[in-house]
């Protein structure tokens, strides 16, 4: 094993010289386009866990030469799940009854008809939520146009999962799976059999609720189908209208750009931009390396793939004129390292954004790949200065963050990893010329953080000016359909797949709050982020779960922040709980009503299991008030990533003041930079107080006007307001326009 990935890493080698070889008259788009179709071709191998198509060819020339019926039977097996997930569904189960009705096979049969109840499961969705997609499909729970049309995938899928729990009713992954077929033909909770009910599915696990969402992605064609991916919402025409950029993690898979039409529309400009040129990218994000003002992309690749992961990420350079150039090559970035996880602060404060990259070490020292901090040269370059700066960390990094924790007005860092560690590094400064950091993980009280983790974030969830840590726990054993059905039947669990939230101390120390706050919750969070969607000043957080795992069919989460004390799971009542596996996720106000929706890229790690992404739409969950704040930098970076906000005002009376911390959220997931800000039932603003990174001075504006859209310029004596369109998806006449392509009534 270690000799192919020896050989392997040599051919990348090969590619990855050859490329940096390339005379630098030839465009750099097509030379990064170059290099991604060469690394593609170079995993196309059968030992490589997602190359599907590779794997199959491979089994049926073991097929072809075997007359061994007990290798026949693996191998014939191996092909239905890998047909499973290529998505060739009738293949799948062609195969699995084949090999339980064939005599001269000796098969474990219970292994085998799970396999065909899941496959049935797989067809019930494609012919349903996939082929004729609605904005309820595979909403949990399951009801009104989620219900499918077409039974039979889950009505095989039931007679199947009943058997197999007649035979073994503590089988709690199939236990959940019957519940969800049961809901998906709307025979939920009356048609399951009473020893197999898991009750109250359909219910809120709190008292608290709040009002249904509604997905309008496909209304406006925003529900592309992809695998999993990033999501990045933010203007990035700066015409004050946000965005959408989506990406899929497989390097066939292209990327998608649909701009703001400021009508409850969007046009795709994925082809003219020339961003569809660019294949893979499980992480999206904005940044601006050049300090022009304009948004560009940082695309990560590579994660989950092991030795196969070598891919490039990209930069992307918006030139302004709704086109993008790779300058990746060019800037210094460029690398052959599985991640997906970075975050741009301006770590030195010299008014310039570095980035600092996460990495996977799969397998060290044979898959060793130690994180990275690129500094900015100021010139369009960047130098890799991680050895000295002492963050070259070596660990299965899975989420990375970035924020001033202790108040000293340098950013630190924060490292989620899968190897049950977590590093928390403190910024000391410069010190003989270099940015220094020191780890201080089990002096700040984050050591009891033994788990797998994944997404993560600094975030200021109760108001007292300090940014306390949100940290998503990935550490399972089983599916998430067992771990689902235990949680909602009140069984033990363990610590699997639950949440850690550390509250800030105030003094460099961290305390585990999560039990308290209730966010001891069961989520097998990958895409993650948070915002205030009821403009009370308190930040929410939702999470899209799953793993490339089939049987882990459970459902995104959304918690509601209750005062800053503690979290309510309000998935059911949201409406928002879709059973896809669920990616990039993005607060933002896209219709400009004043309150923030939902955007999450949706699909799995499968070709088989690509999905429409969705758009929830905030109904409006009371009569709150809110501000828009976008900052200029001028000393600062132009975009002021790491400036503090701080908002104060009066709620019936009592003073109170929400803090932000300006970035794009979560570590899986893009939202915009502009920050929107709820203020309660407040009517007017006594202050905004903006702290810039670099820069002394503090800027104060008092008696400011809510629910406006202000843009604040570093320095300036007054700001600038904007007025924008509210454009409403949910109407007739959005559904006539699909990213910018109008549709005949026939069509809809």
């Amino acid at each position: 094993m270690h000799l192919k990935r020896f050989l392997y890493n040599i051919l990348l080698a090969v590619i990855f010289i050859t490329y940096n070889s390339c005379s630098n008259t030839i465009d750099s788009n097509h030379e990064m386009q170059a290099l991604l179709a060469s690394v593609a071709s170079a995993n196309a191998v059968p030992a490589n866990d997602y190359a599907s198509d590779v794997k199959l060819r491979h089994i049926d020339s073991v097929l072809n030469t075997s007359d061994n019926a007990s290798l026949t039977a693996v191998a014939l097996y191996s092909k239905a799940c890998i047909s499973l997930q290529a998505g060739d569904e009738k293949s799948s189960e062609t195969i699995l009854n084949d090999l339980l009705n064939n005599q001269n096979f000796h098969v474990n049969q219970r292994i085998v008809k799970k396999e065909l109840a899941l496959t049935y499961l797989r067809m019930g969705e494609k012919s349903n939520c996939m082929l004729n997609h609605t904005g309820e499909s595979c909403i949990f729970p399951v009801a009104g146009q989620g219900i499918h049309f077409n039974k039979y995938g889950s009505q095989r899928a039931i007679e199947l999962y009943t058997e197999l729990l007649d035979q073994k009713p503590d089988d709690l992954e199939a236990r959940w799976l019957l519940n969800i077929a049961y809901m998906t033909t709307g025979q939920y909770p009356q048609g399951v059999p009473s020893a197999y009910l898991i009750k109250n599915l359909d219910k809120d696990s709190s008292s608290v609720h709040i009002k249904p969402f509604t997905d309008a992605a496909i209304n406006i064609g925003l529900n592309t189908k992809n695998m999993a991916g990033g999501t990045l919402v933010d203007d990035l025409d700066n015409d004050g209208y946000l965005d959408i950029v989506t990406s899929s993690w497989d390097l066939g898979g292209h990327m998608h750009y649909c701009r703001n039409n400021k009508n409850a529309s969007f046009s795709d400009l994925s082809q003219s931009s020339g961003l569809e040129g660019f294949t893979g990218g499980l992480n999206i994000m904005q940044t601006d390396y050049n300090n022009d003002g304009l948004k560009d992309i940082f695309v990560l690749r590579g994660a989950w793939k092991g030795p196969f992961g070598r891919e490039p990420n990209s930069l992307l350079r918006n030139n302004g004129d709704g086109t993008f150039t790779d300058v990746t090559k060019e800037s210094g970035l460029l690398s052959l390292h599985p991640t997906q996880t970075a975050t741009w602060n301006d770590f030195n404060k010299d008014g310039w954004l570095d980035v600092f990259i996460g990495n996977e070490s799969y397998d060290p020292p044979y898959d060793d790949n130690a994180c990275e901090l690129y500094i900015n040269n100021k010139n369009g370059t960047f130098t890799n200065v991680a050895i000295q700066s002492k963050v070259n960390i070596s660990a299965f990094v899975k989420g990375v963050t970035s924020g001033d924790y202790d108040n000293d007005g340098w950013p630190d860092i924060f490292i989620s990893t899968l190897n049950n560690r977590k590093v928390l590094l403190k910024n000391e400064g410069i010190v003989n010329g270099v940015v220094q950091f020191k780890d201080v993980t089990q002096q700040a009280g984050l050591t009891n953080c033994t788990a797998k983790t994944f997404g993560t974030w600094f975030w200021d969830y109760d108001n007292d000016g300090w940014l306390d840590l949100f940290v998503a726990n990935y550490d399972f054993y089983n599916t998430g359909a067992w771990y689902a059905a235990a949680e909602a039947l009140h069984l033990p669990t363990g610590n699997a797949a639950k949440q850690y939230l550390y509250h800030n101390n105030h003094d460099g120390t961290f305390t585990d709050v999560t039990e308290k706050a209730g966010l001891n919750k069961i989520a097998f969070a990958m895409g993650s982020n948070f915002g205030d969607l009821d403009n009370d000043g308190y930040p929410d957080i939702y999470l899209g779960t799953g793993n490339p795992s089939f049987e882990s069919l459970t459902s995104n989460k959304l918690f509601k922040n209750v005062d800053g004390k503690a979290f309510a799971d309000v998935t059911v009542s949201a409406r928002v709980g879709n059973l896809q596996k669920g990616h990039g996720v993005a607060f933002a106000d896209l219709d400009n009503d004043g309150d923030e929706d939902i955007f999450i890229e949706v699909g799995g790690a499968y070709t088989g299991d690509a999905y429409q992404n969705s758009l929830y739409i905030n109904p409006g969950q009371n009569n709150n008030n809110w501000i828009n704040i976008s900052l200029e930098g001028v000393a600062t970076n132009k975009v002021a990533i790491g400036a503090r906000i701080k908002v104060t005002f009066k709620e019936n009376g009592v003073e109170r003041s929400v803090y932000r911390d300006v970035n794009s959220g979560g570590s899986f997931g893009a939202k915009p930079l502009t920050q929107h800000i709820g203020i309660g039932q407040a009517t007017s603003i006594e202050s905004i107080e903006i702290k810039w990174p670099v820069g002394d001075a503090v800027q104060v504006f008092n008696n400011i006007k809510p629910c406006t859209n202000i843009h604040i310029k570093q320095g300036a004596t007054s700001y600038t307001t904007t007025r924008l369109t509210n454009c409403d998806f949910l109407s007739q006449e959005a559904n006539l326009i699909r990213c910018g392509v109008p549709l005949k009534p026939s069509n809809l």
